[in-house]
């Protein structure tokens, strides 16, 4: 039974005890037939005064705590296990009129994937760069043109850390020829877009098998890549990041528009700026001690979930 978990902490650090606003947590993975959750357990410290769970507009899982207290440090930990069953390369079976680009998406379809074809950072270098990778007045197969974008990424940019927040506009990326995994997807995004493709933004984990293997990036961290939608196929995963094609060592655990409605975690804290220290994220994605021994054991944790205070 393939099984992957995942452990994430993230911690922020004051100079003075300080209060804190309502922070907002997704790090509940979305279920689906190539990934069921099995285990959920998630701590907060010091322990919200209450804590609410909600859908948000796509349907991503979001855990809301609030708090009376004041603290020097303010912790979330999860731990996440869950059945994962890897789906690669150009493997999904797309309907015979979509199989060539350009295509139309239906019109029932159409209605609810128009936000997600709308270029939301237009800019002419980007505009170029996306059309350059299409054959001019001709058409391409669909699945060859997403692979060559999938790959165009990065060969054009070089992967690099970021200790700034935030996602940085597609055009930029472009011209410093560089960027995280964030940068990498909402390129791709917004190129699909410019293509005439429905792309959105996930946030999750990646299995890295080996901690040195060169050729996987975006271990130690939350990752992201990017869905295309596909007539007959549905939501595809591309993660230009690493050049994956399917949900092979990718754990869905949020989906958006835009990156900035898709962040793991954030929330406020009240007290000076200068009271703030930072921030330390730690995240460890394994297979599971119990991955290969009796499977009544890997039974008694399917469906549990838990949150501990």
């Amino acid at each position: 039974m393939p099984l992957l978990q995942v452990r994430h902490r993230t911690v922020y650090s004051y100079k003075r005890p300080v209060g804190f606003g309502d922070h907002r947590w997704m790090f509940r993975p979305r279920d689906s037939q190539e990934q069921r959750l099995v285990l959920a357990e998630g701590r907060i410290s010091p322990e919200p005064s209450e804590l609410a769970w909600i859908h948000d507009v796509f349907s991503n899982q979001i855990a809301i705590a609030s708090f009376a207290s004041d603290s020097t440090e303010l912790a979330f930990e999860s731990h996440i296990v869950l059945e994962h069953t890897p789906q690669s390369g150009l493997s999904f079976r797309t309907d015979d009129s979509a199989r060539l680009w350009p295509f139309d998406y239906d019109a029932d379809s159409l209605a609810d994937l128009a936000a997600y074809r709308l270029v939301q950072y237009p800019d002419p270098s980007v505009t170029e760069w996306a059309r350059k990778l299409a054959p001019s007045g001709g058409s391409a197969q669909t699945g060859d043109l997403l692979l060559r974008l999938n790959s165009a990424v990065r060969e054009t940019c070089r992967y690099t850390r970021r200790n700034d927040p935030g996602t940085q506009p597609p055009a930029l990326t472009l011209a410093r020829a560089s960027g995280t995994c964030r940068d990498f997807a909402l390129l791709m995004i917004e190129a699909a877009r410019v293509l005439g493709f429905a792309a959105r933004f996930v946030t999750g984990y990646i299995y890295v098998p080996s901690r040195d293997h060169p050729g996987v990036l975006g271990g130690g961290a939350t990752h992201a890549w990017v869905q295309v939608f596909l007539p007959g196929a549905g939501w595809v995963e591309f993660d230009p990041t690493n050049g994956i094609v399917g949900n092979q060592d990718l754990i869905r655990v949020g989906v958006a528009r835009d990156p900035r409605q898709a962040r793991p975690l954030y929330g406020s804290f009240i007290g000076e700026r200068t009271d703030y220290i930072g921030m330390e994220v730690d995240v460890l994605v394994t297979k599971p001690p119990f991955a290969a021994e009796d499977p009544g054991e890997v039974a008694s944790h399917i469906g549990a979930l838990s949150f501990r205070g």
